[in-house]
Parts: C-alpha cells; structure tokens; sequence
C-alpha cells in the first residue's frame, strides 16, 4: 500500500518541525484544543504503555474484541513500512489501515490548526490519531503510547476505560530515566485517578513495586499479572486464570512463551475496559491475532529466496536487552522442537545498548551478519556493530545488506537447512519487509 499524497503531507512537516521527541503535553494540549478536543470524543480506550509487549498487548486487545464482534480503532507506532499503519480504522470483519485521501486530508487539517507554530511530527500525527478516531465510528480505540507514558503525546485522554502497563525495563535512558523505577514512573503517568489498571508480568520487582504504589496512590482498580490474573501453558494449551475462573485456549499463534503473558494482560484490559470476552471469541482470538515485525516468520518473498533452501527465517523488531532475552528464549523453543543452527543477521541503532541484545544469544547463535540500518540516521556502522557483537561473546562479520548476508549464507554453509533470525531494529525489520515486498496489510 503506498500513501503518496500522505507522504508529501508528512515530508513538509517534517522539513518544518523536528522529528524526534520533545517531551511535553503543552504543545499536543493546545493543538488539539484549536481542532475542537477530539480526544475527548473517543469511544472507550485501552491505553498502552511498557518497554516491551505492548504492540503484542494491542494486537491481542484487537483480536479480542473484533472476535467478539466489536468494532475497533487501533494507533501504535512506529511503522514498519508505511505511514499508514500507525492508523488501523473500525470496519466490519476487521479493522482497515487508513486509506490515502482520508490520512493526508487529516494530516492537513491539523497541519493547518497548528499555524506553523513550534510542535513536534510526532505530536502532530497524534493528534490525526485523535482526529480519525473522533470521526469515524467504532466501538473501542486502542492507543499505544509512543515514547513513555507521563508526557507521551497520547497521554492527553482524561477518561481511559482502562490503562495498561506492559513489561517495563531499561529502554530510552536518555528521555525516561538511568533506574528501572524512574523508567516505571514515566510509564505509570498514563494511570488515571480511580480508571482501572492492568499490570503486565514485570521482570523487576522494584518496577512492579512503583506501578502497584502509583495506582493505589490514584485509587485505581488495579489487576496484577500473577496476582489477580495469570497465563500458564498445560497440555500444549493456554490457561488463562482470573477471578471468573479457567478458560482453556489454544496457545496464541504469536511464538515465544512470553506472548502468554501478553495475551493474558490484553484478555485482562479488554474485561477491565467493560467488554465481555466469551471463551469462543478467546479462542478465536488466540489463532487469529496478527503483529507483524515481532517473532515474524517470513513464509515467502524476494529475500526468502536468497536464503539457502529450506531456511527457516524469522523476523523480530526488539531493539533492547529485555527484547533479546524473550526472542532468543522463543528461538530456544523452536530448537528443542525442531533443531537446526541458528544464525543472527542484525543491525541496529545507536541509542540501544547493543552488546545487551547481543549477550541474550550467547551459546545459541552460532554467528552474527552484522549490517547497515539504511532507514535511520542513527544506525551503527556494520564493522562497529560487529565488534559489540563480539565483545558479548558471539562471532561476527559486517556485511553490506540483509541480501548479501543470505546469499553469503547460502553459499559458504554446508550443513542442515538453518534457521535465522533477521533482527535488532525496528527500522531494519521494516526494511527486511519492504525489500521482501511483503509489507503490512
């Protein structure tokens, strides 16, 4: 799907405004006071902040209530490919990306509103979030913070029908804080006073210790992953337990053990939200939910092809430590099921803590393709990527591109069909998708 005229809507602001993060609600505030307050004309939101698993909480919130027959809006950010998939409008049979003519027309209209003042491009496609989502109808929204929570440009909804706080870890130091509890009250700063709160499985008990403080403290109705609701898998199934009791589901069709816990906060939000989930429409949401860019299994495509035969090739957006962790154990599930040798071919950006991610696939990854992120100006050089590669333990060559990596692997490995991981950007995931002509839909 292109967007060209939203593409030159967006270009000229972004010559305009600066791209990156300011963060501050003055400017969101006053701009969408100039549009008429749209945020305050939403159907019930879910609002989602987290370090990681919130796209994967909001895809599972999607599946959820479109099985059960609601219709929904849903805004998550960044794009992998298009502008456009930041905005996914209600339709019946499920939700559709904005079409091009209504996504510049809006981006237009807010443009206009904001007079040229000082405003971020980042605040200004927000508030074409709260503008689409005003004006189409739907019966839910669900809005995943950008870079936060406190002073993330979403945080502008005064009555969220629930909040949602995914894993929280180190991530984004230089804006949120050096401590795991300074990042977890960033992110507690979408709690409302008395608007229920779901807490996803922490792996930091002092960050679960400040969002369960900050929510008493605000009077929030509060659910606790682990206390009040919990996933586990038996059988080769999921159980999902709450205080309604079991519902015994297939496992969700999102790999990694850690997606349980993820459906479970979103199973969690949705019922918070005031939405009731019958145990068919959670089975269908289990084998139905899609996110693309996270644990994604490229099947076909121009890429695949380059791969030596029979590759089994997966494609993961997760930039930080936290994120290395969960994909190299999903990873370790696919090997005591199927195993094959396991190759990494990563690029990544210079505001992640790259030896980090790397350390996560120390013992699994048997070497490293290490390559340019074209997609950003911050991407770390190949050759150095290469170094931090090796300094977490792993061995590691720089190659010119995701292409080049594959055709090397194809004609340098002499062994069984391998299994490869494409990750450690979103901006790379986004490319690999591009170049595979195998884009979001």
């Amino acid at each position: 799907m292109t967007t060209l005229a939203a593409d030159r809507e967006i270009e000229a602001l972004m010559a305009l405004h600066p791209k990156g993060f300011d963060l501050s609600l003055d400017r969101i505030t006053r701009l969408l006071e100039r549009l008429g307050s749209p945020q305050d004309l939403l159907p019930p939101v879910i609002h989602i902040a987290g370090t990681n698993g919130k796209g994967s909480c909001a895809a599972f919130s999607r599946a959820l209530l479109e099985a059960a027959g609601h219709l929904v809006h849903v805004h998550t950010s960044p794009h992998l490919v298009n502008w456009a998939e930041r905005y996914r409008l209600a339709a019946e049979g499920g939700g559709k990306l904005v079409d091009d003519e209504t996504f510049a027309e809006a981006i237009a209209r807010v443009a206009k509103a904001n007079d040229g003042q000082k405003i971020t491009v980042f605040e200004i496609l927000t508030a074409v979030t709260f503008i689409l989502f005003s004006e189409h109808p739907a019966e839910a929204a669900i809005i995943e913070v950008g870079l936060g929570g406190r002073f993330d440009a979403t945080n502008v909804v005064a009555r969220p029908a629930v909040t949602v706080i995914m894993p929280v870890s180190m991530d984004h130091e230089a804006y949120l804080g050096d401590r795991v509890e300074l990042i977890a009250a960033e992110k507690a700063g979408i709690m409302k006073r008395g608007c229920p709160v779901v807490i996803g499985a922490q792996e930091s008990e002092t960050a679960l210790q400040v969002l369960i403080e900050t929510a008493e403290r605000l009077e929030c109705p509060t659910f606790v992953y682990g206390q009040d609701f919990l996933a586990f898998e038996e059988n080769g199934r999921m159980v999902y337990q709450d205080e309604d009791g079991l519902m015994d589901l297939p496992p969700p069709r999102l790999p990694g053990r850690h997606q349980f816990a993820n459906a479970a906060a979103a199973i969690a939000a949705v019922k918070a939200a005031g939405f009731e989930i019958s145990h068919r429409a959670a089975e269908k949401a289990m084998t139905h939910v899609v996110w693309p860019g996270r644990m994604q299994k490229l099947m076909q495509g121009r890429l695949t092809e380059l791969a030596p035969k029979g590759t089994d090739i997966w494609l993961d957006g997760g930039h930080n430590p936290g994120a290395g962790v969960v994909v190299a154990e999903a990873l370790a599930e696919q090997e005591e099921k199927n195993p094959r040798p396991l190759f990494l071919i990563s690029g990544m950006i210079n505001t992640k803590d790259q030896s980090g991610y790397f350390r996560a696939f120390k013992g699994l990854v048997r070497h490293v393709y290490t390559v340019p992120v074209s997609l950003s100006d911050a991407g770390v050089p190949n050759d150095e990527l290469a170094i931090r590669a090796t300094e977490a333990g792993l061995t590691a060559e720089p190659v010119s591109s995701v292409a080049n990596a594959l055709m090397l692997l194809r004609d340098t490995w002499d062994g069984p069909a391998p299994r490869i991981l494409i990750g450690g950007s979103l901006y790379l995931a986004g490319l690999v998708l591009a170049e595979n002509g195998t884009p979001p839909t």
